[in-house]
């Protein structure tokens, strides 16, 4: 694996720390130095993902919810950079409770914007999501084309786009989106009516139990492993404002666009490793590691149910402007993080 540029000697807020993505970033960030302070209502994460930081030095664990502005003030008080990844996520959950994902994806998000203002931070990083593009059919996904979001939580998170690039022309925060797309990995919870399919379809199959693809398992997804987003969270920070400007002119000038105000420190990137697998690919991928434990669970059938409100058919990312402006260089395919991963769910989730 190629070495790659890291954060270090930082004070860091990771809000959402408690969950799969944030834990990551904190155990992560602690070992390379950083002073990390974590913010989480543990309504959707989970303390024992950080039992094992609560002691380290370096650490400091706030309980408590992006929708309390005191909190949000609190928890970024002497903070030089924010990784925001507090959010409620779930297309099926926004449909089912369009009310809470909005006031915590977009109340909540202004409250922690807000408060990283009054503080002064150096660049405000944050969870984007791949829903935002929506209903635009067009492969691969490119950040300046999207089309109509289809579910509320996509709303959500296209309306924090928004919110950035407004907060960073109205008072000069450096902003950075980070489009996610259908990340995985260890600490990935199987469990709960929203789990993710990764780990939900792992969990079924060590147990024998056919996982269930909704639809006929041709939608394909850029499946994307955790190493990899720890490195754009990373990336993100460290770009100079400096290289940022220089770079965001040549991509918008090799694309005909017309250039953003390189004064003020605003963009979007999509976080994957730039490939395509369809559910079935998938199903068979962890049917092949499981199989190194259980040769069994390579004989478990799939099954197949209808197709989710909310979802698209196909997502696949270009990862061009990432690495132009920040030197974004995923190092794991689906493939090979699936192969780690299966490792750890194998010992952790049984």
């Amino acid at each position: 694996m190629k070495e790659q540029a890291i954060l270090k000697n930082s004070k860091v807020l990771v809000t959402g720390g408690a969950g799969f993505i944030g834990s990551n970033l904190c155990e992560q960030l602690l070992e390379q130095g950083n002073q990390v302070r974590c913010l989480d209502n543990l309504s959707t994460g989970m303390r024992s993902n950080l039992e094992h930081l609560m002691e380290h030095p370096s650490f400091q664990f706030i309980e408590g919810d992006i929708r309390d502005y005191k909190t949000c003030e609190q928890s970024t008080e002497g903070i030089e950079y924010v990784l925001h990844q507090a959010a409620l996520g779930s297309v099926p959950r926004s449909l089912k409770d369009p009310m809470t994902t909005t006031d915590v994806n977009i109340g909540g998000f202004v409250n922690m914007l807000f408060a990283s203002v009054q503080a002064k931070v150096k660049r405000f990083v944050y969870a984007a999501s791949s829903s935002t593009y929506g209903d635009h059919p067009d492969l691969p996904k490119q950040e300046h084309i999207i089309g109509n979001p289809l579910s509320p939580y996509a709303i959500t998170k296209y309306v924090d786009e928004l919110f950035a690039k407004n907060f960073s022309a109205s008072y000069g925060i450096e902003t950075v989106g980070l489009r996610y797309f259908n990340v995985f990995g260890r600490r990935q919870s199987p469990n709960g009516a929203y789990a993710a399919v990764i780990p939900k379809f792992v969990i079924q199959l060590i147990n024998h139990e056919s996982p269930v693809i909704n639809g006929d398992g041709s939608y394909s997804r850029d499946f994307t492993y955790i190493d990899n987003v720890l490195h754009a969270n990373q990336v993100a920070c460290l770009a100079s404002s400096d290289q940022l400007k220089a770079a965001r002119l040549e991509y918008y000038q090799q694309h005909g666009l017309k250039p953003e105000e390189l004064d003020v420190i605003s963009e979007v990137i999509n976080v994957a490793f730039g490939g395509r697998t369809n559910l079935v690919e998938l199903v068979n991928y962890l049917k092949t590691n499981l199989a190194k434990y259980d040769p069994e669970i390579s004989e478990v059938e799939i099954k197949f149910g209808p197709n989710r409100a909310g979802d698209i058919p196909h997502s696949q990312a270009s990862i061009e402007k990432g690495k132009m402006l920040f030197g974004y260089d995923p190092q794991y395919s689906v493939e090979e993080g699936l192969k780690i991963a299966v490792d750890w769910y194998w010992k952790n989730l049984k």
